[in-house]
């Protein structure tokens, strides 16, 4: 194989919930190149894993990210079609039943013999209980008592990603790995980095820390009017990185898209989610962002260089998420004269009920935009707020987490009660129980994960 002297990577999804039409200017912009061009998504956020695992096991067939089909189907012929290759963690708690599925999908589009590979090896349930995941834990003692583990995943790195790549695949298919891996697997394979080039691999980190979220380092979650405006955040263009073999790399967008790449957004998503910015952990390279240099260099290209690498740590993180019972919310809205004094008396007038039906429930109650984000769970903070003076819009939420579904449910009826009776003038009454999931992180034994890469096959 060749080694590739540029690549260029454009990245679709920050999130599962991201926008499905985000895929093609960025697959626009990276059909205009030759050479190595990849389309990453990264779609798997802790909660979405675990959720995930449930659906799995309500349903062995499942277990994908949700989001897969609407995200991928609109950039899954046009990539095939320009030889523009996919690495996703849409796999989520079941890759090789979404591979079925991507495969199914080619078939339907024309193309049936995309080569397809997965990679498997993050799910540690099978490998170690509770109470040996207690012995590594590092975050609080939420594994206490041995509960049933929903979901436990260790992160993995971008060897699996290089070694699907180098096998053929159109298409990589894989659970939970660390972000930036997704970025990191592609240019490994295409510029043949070795697994001790510490600081190219760090480069390629800090590429894939860039372009993990998507738009946020084109400006969306940047934006922020009078203060950081952001030109036509209703065409928010997604990223684009095109690396050099050395490691330095150029931040841009498509051309016509809105958004914006400057120094202060790439800035930004540099310092998102970094601990310590000398040593930022990862599955391949610990990485030290101290020496990095960042420049704008024209319109909506930011180029950055000067990542430095250290050998990767002998640990992995994983994170294991358990059951944490129901999340019951219901809400109701008051407005007019008075509606500050009607919407306490709900508060009060709930809160008294439930505490002769279920006195052990802890309920919340704030008022969206008045008391809500800054509250406190024990309400001090609402009895202390300021009065709402003239004709107020407020719209009262309760909530409570619990295991007691009786209770819940109990809590959802009170609500809509207040509908007839009273006080007056409550109205948009909504109410939903949620499944909760609780997790916590901990760093574990390298040697306990083993990294798996199969080629879906071509039937």
């Amino acid at each position: 194989m060749s080694v590739a002297q540029q690549v260029w990577i454009g990245a679709a999804a920050g999130f599962a919930g991201d926008r499905a039409d985000a895929s093609g200017p960025l697959i626009e912009a990276l059909a205009r190149h030759d050479g190595p061009r990849f389309l990453i998504f990264e779609t798997l956020a802790e909660r979405t894993l675990a959720l995930a695992q449930l659906d799995r096991l309500a349903d062995p067939s499942r277990g994908e990210v949700p989001a897969l089909k609407r995200l991928l189907m609109p950039a899954l012929a046009p990539c095939i079609a320009a030889g523009i290759r996919i690495v996703g963690n849409f796999g989520g708690a079941n890759p090789r039943g979404a591979a079925a599925k991507i495969r199914q999908w080619g078939k339907e589009l024309g193309w049936p013999e995309i080569k397809i590979a997965v990679v498997e090896g993050d799910d540690l349930r099978s490998k170690l209980t509770a109470a040996e995941f207690a012995r590594f834990e590092s975050d609080g003692d939420l594994l206490r008592g041995e509960p049933e583990i929903v979901a436990a995943n260790a992160y993995l790195g971008a060897e699996a990603i290089a070694e699907a790549l180098s096998r053929g695949a159109d298409i990589v298919v894989t659970g939970r790995v660390a972000d930036p891996a997704l970025v990191l697997g592609p240019l490994k394979h295409s510029f043949g980095w070795a697994d001790d080039d510490w600081d190219r691999l760090a480069a390629g980190v800090l590429a894939g820390h860039l372009l993990e979220c998507g738009s946020q380092v084109t400006g969306g979650y940047f934006a922020d009017p009078g203060i950081k405006d952001v030109p036509g955040m209703d065409t928010l263009g997604y990223p684009l990185a095109e690396v050099e073999r050395d490691g330095s790399f150029v931040v841009t967008k498509p051309v016509g898209t809105g958004g914006l790449v400057d120094r202060r957004t790439v800035t930004e998503q540099i310092l998102y989610e970094i601990h310590d910015p000398a040593a930022y952990l990862t599955p391949d390279v610990v990485l030290d962002l101290t020496d990095v240099e960042i420049e704008e260099i024209g319109r909506d290209r930011v180029s950055v260089k000067g990542a430095r690498g250290h050998a990767a740590p002998n640990t992995l993180k994983a994170t294991i998420c358990i059951d944490g019972g129901l999340l019951a919310e219901a809400e109701i809205s008051y407005t007019g004269p008075n509606a500050r004094a009607r919407a306490g008396l709900a508060i009060e007038t709930v809160t008294k009920r439930m505490a002769r039906f279920h006195p052990a429930l802890q309920i919340r109650a704030d008022l969206i935009g008045s008391v809500s984000v800054f509250g406190d769970s024990a309400g001090a903070m609402l009895a202390a707020a300021t009065p709402v003076s003239g004709n107020a819009d407020l719209r009262v939420r309760f909530a409570a987490e619990t295991t007691d579904g009786a209770a819940a449910e109990c809590l959802l009826d009170e609500v809509e009660a207040l509908y007839c009776a009273g006080p007056a003038g409550g109205g948009g009454v909504r109410k939903r129980l949620t499944p909760r999931l609780r997790s916590t992180s901990c760093l574990i034994a390298r040697d306990l994960v083993s990294p798996q890469v199969s080629m879906l096959e071509v039937p």
